[in-house]
């Protein structure tokens, strides 16, 4: 039976989420077409947001802990109780909802629970969200045990503000092509359109819209002024030190603002090669290039096995934006939570291992090659780069000069803050000698 529930929809895309299966944004996309949409992807976004918190409410009132093949079951009562938490909608409608939602899941025995659970909720609210808040940290953070030991473990001072900004709903932030127009102008006319919006502090082309937006709607993006763009990734042109003549390579370069943002930044490459592995993510590069006018050499192939691509030229400059557990972007993307674990990020830290040593190969002597990563996990920042450094006799280090984020042993990190700032990010920046 098709799900027509939004409820129901939410916690099949939860459940499906907690066995490591696909992606929220993924898994949101196959239903856009449903009539209250916006409901779904509130909830959705939310739960994930707070599912550890959530999860332990469950566990608190039930009565004996939910068979594994009810999973979706536990889901739904995650759902029903971050609605009755965190939205204005009426508490009546919100049980009748969940409890309808257990029909279309076929477990109509569980209308009873479902009800019994959300009116328990509701008895006992002050009880329970107290109980919460001094539970075991993790916990009353909503965040997996493994990862808020770790960021305990490598951020101890700033833990408080890393998990608290992870919690947060992100910005919308912009990029402005000041090659064709002035960010100052670029501001005025966002708030002439009534979208009102704010500077970066980092990025000279960097603009926070006070609140989001439709793209549509922003004066400048159909005509390839202004690009949706976190204020941390509008940092790597500069650092790339881009020069006329120079050839670049944006490995794993999908969906492209960094492309693009270099092509903005410096139109006299000789060449600038965008690679990703993925034809599907490649196609999106493709259409930010047309909307913004720009070229750019487009290659569907594995950064990581170079033989199936390079054709022996070497690069002035190589962007390597590594694939990683994203744990700087939780704000953006809550999923991460439910997604990432330790072996996922040991599997990550093999491939970041095998991309620097084959992207190497393709730099120029006296190139740069710039290391990013979104992650805040020391191991796939500064340790792996302390890692290659060791085994790689002609690679120098370059310390990043700049007046934000941390510097680290090797290389400089954003990590997430409140309100309009970037997103967590990692820079590293090595030389060919």
């Amino acid at each position: 039976m098709k799900l027509t529930n939004s409820r129901a929809i939410a916690a099949t895309i939860l459940a499906a989420l907690e066995e490591g299966s696909g992606s929220l944004a993924t898994r949101l996309a196959e239903h856009q077409e449903l009539a209250d949409y916006g409901l779904l992807q509130e909830t959705c976004y939310g739960c994930c947001r707070w599912f550890y918190s959530l999860e332990y409410l469950v566990a608190n009132l039930v009565t004996q802990p939910l068979r594994r093949k009810d999973h979706d079951l536990k889901c739904l009562l995650i759902v029903g109780l971050y609605q009755l938490r965190s939205l204005s909608t009426p508490d009546y409608a919100v049980i009748n909802e969940t409890v309808a939602a257990a029909n279309q899941l076929g477990k109509s025995w569980g209308k009873s629970l479902v009800n019994a659970v959300l009116r328990n909720y509701l008895r006992r609210q002050p009880e329970l969200e107290q109980s919460l808040a001094v539970a075991a940290p993790a916990k009353a953070a909503a965040f997996p045990d493994w990862l808020y030991n770790e960021l305990q473990r490598h951020w101890p001072q700033q833990l408080t503000e890393i998990l608290a900004a992870s919690n947060e709903r992100p910005p919308m932030t912009l990029r402005v092509n000041v090659q064709r127009q002035s960010r100052t102008d670029a501001l005025s006319a966002l708030a002439a359109a009534g979208c009102p919006a704010l500077p970066g502090q980092l990025a000279g082309c960097a603009v926070y819209l006070a609140s989001p937006a439709p793209v549509e709607s922003l004066p400048g993006f159909a005509a390839g002024t202004l690009s949706v763009q976190d204020e941390a990734s509008q940092l790597v042109p500069p650092l790339l030190q881009l020069q006329p003549g120079l050839r670049v390579l944006d490995a794993c370069a999908a969906p492209g603002g960094k492309t693009c943002h270099i092509l903005e930044s410096e139109p006299l490459l000789t060449d600038c090669v965008a690679l990703d592995i993925d034809a599907g993510r490649l196609n999106r590069i493709s259409a930010n290039l047309a909307r913004l006018q720009l070229k750019a050499k487009l290659l569907v192939a594995d950064a990581g096995n170079p033989s199936q691509w390079w054709d022996g030229k070497s690069f002035d400059r190589v962007l390597l934006d590594a694939p990683c557990s994203a744990t700087g972007v939780i704000r953006r993307h809550p999923d991460i939570k439910l997604l990432r674990t330790p072996a996922n990020v040991e599997r990550l830290l093999q491939t970041q291992q095998l991309l620097l040593r084959e992207l190497w190969r393709c730099l120029a002597p006296g190139g740069l090659l710039l290391y990013t990563t979104c992650s805040i996990l020391r191991q796939e920042n500064e340790d792996q780069i302390a890692l290659f450094l060791e085994s790689t006799s002609d690679a120098k280090y370059e310390s990043i000069t700049a007046d934000w984020g941390v510097e680290c042993r090797f290389g400089r990190q954003l990590l997430p803050g409140a309100g309009n700032v970037p997103d967590g990010f990692f820079y590293a920046l090595l030389r060919k000698v």
